[in-house]
């Protein structure tokens, strides 16, 4: 897996090769070896894309050195405060570049690729990280912005933290029993009354992982529309959707309920309905490991 720096000062695209696992205690950032090479030149003025980058800037101390934020990124508070330059995906260079940044750190998977493309070759510079949907995603994230920030122990110290509330909740969901687990459907929207789910390589698909639930038609890639009759082949125990926070349009429950479908599966004989905290959670950042333990103890009990 790669990190991707655009350098302004040489013009052509570095590629950092990050780590294969994470070092043994965390004692020091996989970065370590290379931080001459992956901290940015100067972050004086700089902008985040993706809430976890942002959150991740923050708790190493740096958030006085922000000046501009994208959509997703509303926590800590203090975070909206900042001028938003737009939402992750559609993204314009105009925007970002209106509040001359001297660096941009993106989570990967922020564009449109053209945008990109402008920024990469603007006169700053632009570093991508990559993102999966699991424990080490979310270490890797820490100390990789943490080497570009010049801050590799803060940034240990942190994966340190995270690792230590985290590891023993995905133990214990790990090692449950399969006739134990409860099958799950994550629902994005109910657009034209038919049921958007989650399949696999999404965040959806990582909360429930990471929850010890198995999901209930996780057999393709993404998200798609589902007809009545998957949806109820599928009966998953308990439904996931994402909560209302930060102006997320999601069904309400009574929408949710309305599904003939739905009401015809075990999640709706029981009315097993749980949201989700997209910034919290859904963003595989920090916080990750606290909304972990409550989604598991809802579910399964304490």
């Amino acid at each position: 897996m790669f990190s991707h720096l655009f350098s302004r000062k040489s013009g052509f695209l570095t590629r950092f090769v990050a780590t294969s696992g994470l070092i043994a205690g965390l004692m020091m950032s996989p970065f370590a070896h290379a931080q001459n090479e992956t901290r940015l030149d100067d972050t004086s003025r700089l902008v985040t894309i993706g809430g976890s980058i942002t959150e991740i800037v923050y708790a190493l101390g740096s958030g006085s050195e922000l000046v501009g934020r994208d959509t997703t990124s509303t926590f800590p508070p203090e975070a909206n405060a900042l001028p938003d330059i737009g939402y992750m995906r559609q993204l314009s260079p105009e925007g970002i570049l209106s509040v001359n940044p001297s660096a941009i750190i993106s989570i990967e998977g922020a564009g449109p690729p053209e945008t990109l493309d402008v920024l990469g070759k603007a006169n700053v510079d632009l570093a991508i990280i990559p993102e999966s949907y699991d424990r080490d995603g979310i270490l890797k994230k820490v100390t990789t912005v943490g080497a570009l920030l010049g801050k590799d122990q803060e940034a240990a110290t942190l994966a340190e933290k995270i690792a230590a509330k985290l590891d023993p909740i995905l133990e214990e969901n790990e090692k449950r029993p399969a006739d134990a687990r409860k099958s799950a459907i994550f629902i994005l929207s109910l657009r034209g009354g038919k049921v958007m789910a989650s399949g696999t390589g999404t965040a959806a698909n990582g909360v429930i992982k990471a929850a010890g639930l198995t999901n209930a038609i996780g057999d393709f890639p993404g998200y798609k529309t589902l007809s009545d009759e998957a949806v109820i082949t599928a009966a998953p125990d308990v439904i996931l959707m994402m909560d209302g926070a930060a102006g997320n349009h999601v069904p309400k429950d009574e929408d949710v309920w309305g599904q003939p479908a739905l009401t015809l599966t075990p999640a709706g004989a029981s009315h097993s309905l749980y949201r989700i905290d997209p910034v919290g959670m859904m963003n595989f950042g920090p916080r990750f490991a606290d909304h972990l333990k409550a989604l598991t103890e809802q579910i399964y009990g304490k």
